[in-house]
């Protein structure tokens, strides 16, 4: 049973029925404007939706994984002093928080003195911490940009969904070449390709003469965010292989749970924002 469920874990490009697809239409008509509007804000609005969306996600991926015995207070704090770092002093202080997930797991794993392997506790809790927390942590950073913040999140937001939609779309349409058959059977080349050229249009039009990555630099930043965001999904999907389960959640129906979908952007804002430092902003 395990072993047919892994046959199909980690599959976000399954081919779901109609009622399904337009679940996922109604779900993203529901959250975008939500989403938008809260980073639209910032500051501590966007603080409140990367705690809400990282710690629903951080809760999933901690039930995918409980056969390891992560210890999951550690990764909840580590995760929440990561957020409230890059909030209160940067890059620097996020680090530090997330840092202090080591310690805090391998406190606790000598406390509650389980039989499980300390190295397999404490490594799946940093994982988890580090992967949600930084990933979402980065994303604040982006918006925090003292010139084009506002710019700068919502063209790796809409790119990250225009690509992953036109990935989706493209893949059950005229996908026939599997992308990664052992990890996601479902991801298509046909489906990448449509992906990366949505999110080079949507970087490219969004930043048209506006001083923060024009011209060349917009399209260099679509692909890359392309890129990362393939390989976030990817990553999700190994992950949830290796633990036997199809989807983290079921929180937003088509979409499967609230890590299946950031998993792309928590990838893809990290990059994004080193590229953007390497490109002048800030």
């Amino acid at each position: 049973m395990r072993a047919a469920a892994a046959a199909s874990a980690g599959d976000s490009d399954r081919e779901p029925g109609l009622s399904a697809f337009w679940s996922r239409i109604l779900v993203v008509a529901a959250l975008l404007p939500a989403v938008l509007g809260l980073v639209w804000l910032g500051g501590w609005w966007v603080l409140a939706l990367a705690a809400v969306a990282g710690a629903i996600a951080l809760h999933e991926y901690f039930g995918m994984i409980r056969e390891l015995r992560p210890v999951a207070l550690a990764g909840f704090t580590g995760f929440g002093l990561a957020l409230l770092g890059v909030q209160l002093g940067g890059l620097e202080w996020m680090l530090g928080g997330f840092l202090a997930t080591f310690a805090l797991a391998f406190g606790l794993h000598l406390v509650a003195r389980t039989r499980a392997s300390a190295t397999v506790a404490v490594a799946s809790t940093v994982l988890g911490a580090g992967w949600i927390g930084l990933g979402l942590g980065h994303l604040v950073l982006l918006r925090g940009f003292e010139e084009h913040g506002q710019l700068a999140a919502f063209t790796v937001l809409l790119a990250v969904w225009a690509a992953d939609t036109a990935a989706y779309l493209t893949g059950r349409l005229v996908g026939r070449h599997r992308l990664a058959p052992t990890i996601s059977p479902g991801k298509t080349w046909e489906g990448f390709v449509a992906g990366t050229a949505a999110a080079v249009f949507v970087a490219f039009v969004a930043l048209y003469k506006q001083g923060l990555a024009d011209g060349w630099r917009s399209i260099v930043l679509g692909f890359v965010i392309a890129l990362a965001g393939a390989l976030g999904d990817l990553f999700e999907s190994a992950l949830k292989r290796d633990v036997g389960v199809k989807d983290s959640g079921s929180l937003l129906a088509g979409h499967g749970g609230m890590l299946d979908r950031i998993d792309a952007l928590l990838f893809a804002g990290v990059a994004s924002y080193y590229l953007l430092r390497a490109f002048g902003a800030a």
